[in-house]
């Protein structure tokens, strides 16, 4: 069955009317996924991406070292948006970042183990309880990426006062020029570096949509697939970075910037806060009323 709030979740989604919603979720059968692809067969929808349900609190942060040889960006969850404000959250994740860089943990769980750098003598799975008990809420340390060179340049960005953080490896490339790339990922979200990084299963599903769209405009299947090679290269141009327009200047894409300045782009990670996780609704009504009883 098809529910109003299934309507508004997809519209929400995608941007398309209400009875465009109403009808593709009830040809899914209630599933947004499938509904959503419809959508776009039809033209009436740009791809959604399950990364923009985000609904987590809490901050992404960063540390590079001096030499900037070592970097890393993490992200701690908190219960509310409130606490990301909290100066002393603030300073725990920072120390988490560096923790990370200097202290190369395997994973989260590895992470926990380790004696902190910041406080001697406890672990971080200890330091977290602390912050826990003195800030007054449940805190997390959900994922963290850490980059490393020999010959390079590691460079972060962090947007929007801990929302989004980018880490950058490059070759040939100095700070002022890494700069320009994180911001570039953290505007642009590229999924992918360049072409030969997208699976064989996404192109494929991409390559069908783009068939389906032609063929819903009227034109013959031959033609449509020629249409589809067309429209690849903005496909290409939307998920990776080295084919998308340079934000900074539209009139060059992020290769031939790199191109100029022989510089390379190694890796790069992108984080941002709650992607992914999906918020637990609240009945504020109905918790203070737990709360009194």
């Amino acid at each position: 069955m098809v529910t109003a709030t299934m309507v508004k979740d997809l519209r929400e989604k995608t941007g398309a009317g209400m009875m465009d919603c109403k009808k593709v979720l009830t040809e899914a059968n209630g599933d947004m996924e499938k509904a959503i692809e419809l959508l776009r067969e039809r033209g009436i929808a740009k791809a959604a991406k399950k990364s923009d349900r985000i609904a987590a609190e809490g901050l992404v942060l960063g540390y590079v070292t001096e030499d900037g040889k070592v970097g890393a960006i993490v992200e701690v969850n908190s219960e509310t948006d409130f606490v990301a404000q909290n100066s002393e959250f603030k300073k725990f994740v920072e120390e988490v970042a560096k923790q990370v860089a200097l202290k190369n943990p395997a994973n989260v769980e590895a992470l926990l183990e380790q004696e902190s750098v910041e406080q001697p003598g406890k672990k971080i799975s200890e330091v977290l309880i602390d912050k826990t008990a003195k800030i007054g809420e449940k805190l997390s340390i959900r994922r963290f990426t850490r980059f490393e060179t020999t010959d390079g340049l590691i460079e972060k960005y962090i947007h929007g006062d801990g929302k989004i953080a980018v880490l950058v490896k490059m070759k040939n490339a100095d700070n002022t020029l890494a700069k320009d790339v994180c911001m570039q990922i953290a505007a642009a979200k590229p999924e992918f570096l360049n072409r030969e990084s997208v699976p064989q299963k996404r192109l494929n599903k991409e390559m069908e949509i783009l068939k389906v769209q032609a063929m819903n405009e009227g034109k013959p299947e031959a033609i449509a697939e020629k249409i589809v090679q067309g429209r690849l290269g903005k496909f290409y141009g939307e998920i990776c970075l080295l084919e998308q327009e340079f934000v900074k200047d539209p009139e060059m894409k992020v290769q031939d910037l790199l191109k100029s300045k022989n510089a390379e782009i190694i890796e790069y990670a992108r984080i941002e806060k709650g992607e992914g996780i999906e918020k637990k609704e609240e009945n504020f009504a109905e918790e203070v009323m737990k709360q009194i009883k």
